[in-house]
């Protein structure tokens, strides 16, 4: 069931049960004011028929030491057809509680006038066909008797007008709960209306549509909800997102990997298969093997660098204070100047802070790079500057350079910019991914510039620790 239908059903519920108890408290609280009244009326009227019999029996000749029977009944009689009521009923009753006098239309029983004692008035509401009555009772002394009155006063009226009263409001009650359904069906449907908007939004999530948002149309908790419901969107489509593109990620670089397999395995397979299956001549045999060690010295990097980057995505730098000049006499030891390449190192002297290992492969890769990208006899600068807040290393070389297109490409494992180019000098596109995930372990990234046949400028940020005197030295 809806939650609107549920709310509608409900405040229904609750305002028939209102109405209904409000309703019978009312009617009947009228009626009993109503009825109280007229029983008071009677036995004021009682009390002024018991006056005047006392009074007529007083003024009856003295004739008799007992008042007769008969004067009873004259007495009665006269005061039964006088005044203004026509409708007068009365019985007299004498000592032995018979009757002596009883009007035509006066049919009530004598339970009352068994419970009327001297001193004592008695009433009760009894009905009588169609009709309702208040019956009095009460004790009369005339002369040396003691007599008993009794009255009937019609009190039709007040029940038939109870009955008006629950007829009308039950009608009234029918019209207001109509109204009510009406009226509420329209706050039900007001209020829920967040909730179908979230409901709609939550369908077309599941269908695929991450970028719908729900509309927010109040400013309370519902509002809030929206809001919390579209942030909450926001953040799941972010993560899809990223997660689409780990996937594609993931495709790519099995896709990249198996391509890259392919191409070493073919020419090892090739070139074996022709050593295997005929006689060469000592060059072509020389040749063969050659490209046999190169292309299997290819595979050997690209696995290792593969075991690097698997390995520090699992592990934890272990960083420690470093001295920079440490890690340029690695370099300098690493990199020395042949008569093929020219190596600059310049620095200041600090300490940072950083895991001594990996830093110093970083910078092998950046330089190993440096080196494919360059021309025999071109100059390689490796530069450290202090700052402020960092240390900042860079490696710069003046190559074939990095097409601007490329340069958010290049950190992707196996991209190669020029894959003739990285394959002849053993390359895989490994170098500077493993560069990325080893620097995410010092809250760090690469900084790459370069223009297209001018070379490139790829360095990296660490957190300084301490400073010491500038220090330059060339290699060349």
């Amino acid at each position: 069931m809806k939650f609107s239908l549920k709310l509608l059903l409900w405040t229904t519920m609750i305002l028939a049960i209102t109405l209904g108890f409000s309703g019978f408290y009312f009617v009947n609280y009228v009626f009993e004011t109503s009825l109280e009244r007229e029983v008071e009326q009677a036995l004021d009227e009682n009390s002024i028929l018991r006056f005047a019999f006392e009074t007529a029996a007083l003024n009856v000749p003295v004739k008799y030491d007992v008042l007769q029977n008969g004067t009873v009944e004259k007495i009665a009689s006269n005061i039964e057809t006088s005044g203004q009521e026509a409708s007068r009923r009365i019985r007299i009753s004498d000592e032995e509680k018979n009757i002596l006098y009883a009007s035509d239309s006066f049919e009530a029983d004598g339970e009352l006038l068994s419970q009327t004692e001297e001193s004592i008035r008695a009433y009760r509401v009894i009905q009588m066909g169609d009709h309702f009555y208040v019956q009095t009772g009460s004790s009369v002394n005339a002369l040396d008797r003691v007599l008993y009155l009794e009255t009937l006063k019609d009190v039709s009226e007040v029940f038939h007008e109870r009955e008006m009263g629950f007829t009308v409001y039950r009608h009234m009650t029918v019209i207001m709960l109509v109204l009510g359904i009406i009226i509420m069906h329209f706050i039900a449907s007001w209020l829920t209306k967040p909730i179908r908007l979230l409901t709609k939004a939550t369908k077309k999530m599941a269908a695929g549509d991450y970028n719908y948002r729900a509309r927010k149309v109040s400013n309370d908790e519902l509002g809030q909800l929206t809001m919390d419901f579209n942030h909450m969107a926001e953040v799941l489509e972010d993560n899809i997102d990223k997660l689409e593109e780990e996937i594609q990620a993931r495709e790519d670089f099995v896709g990249a990997f198996a391509h890259e397999l392919k191409t070493p395995l073919t020419s090892i397979i090739g070139y074996a298969d022709m050593l295997r299956s005929r006689k060469l001549d000592e060059e072509k045999s020389f040749l063969s093997a050659n490209y046999i060690y190169t292309e299997g010295k290819r595979l050997e990097t690209m696995s290792l660098r593969l075991l690097d980057i698997i390995v520090t995505k699992q592990g934890d730098a272990e960083i420690q204070k470093v001295s920079v000049e440490s890690l340029f006499e690695y370099l300098r030891s690493m990199f020395h100047p042949n008569e093929t390449m020219e190596f600059v190192y310049t620095y200041d002297k600090a300490f940072v802070m950083a895991d001594p290992n990996l830093v110093k492969t970083v910078l092998i890769n950046l330089l190993d790079n440096a080196c494919k990208a360059s021309e025999a006899g071109s100059r390689i600068e490796v530069n450290g500057s202090l700052s402020e807040n960092d240390y900042l290393i860079t490696v710069r070389d003046y190559g074939v350079g990095i097409p601007k297109e490329e340069l958010s490409k290049i950190t992707k494992a196996f991209y190669m910019v020029d894959k003739s180019r990285s394959r002849s000098r053993n390359g895989a596109g490994l170098g500077l991914a493993l560069c990325t995930e080893m620097l995410a372990l010092h809250d760090s990234k690469l900084e790459i510039d370069s223009t297209l046949g001018e070379g490139a400028t790829i360095g990296f940020r660490l957190k300084v620790e301490g400073k010491e005197e500038s220090y330059e030295k060339n290699n060349s």
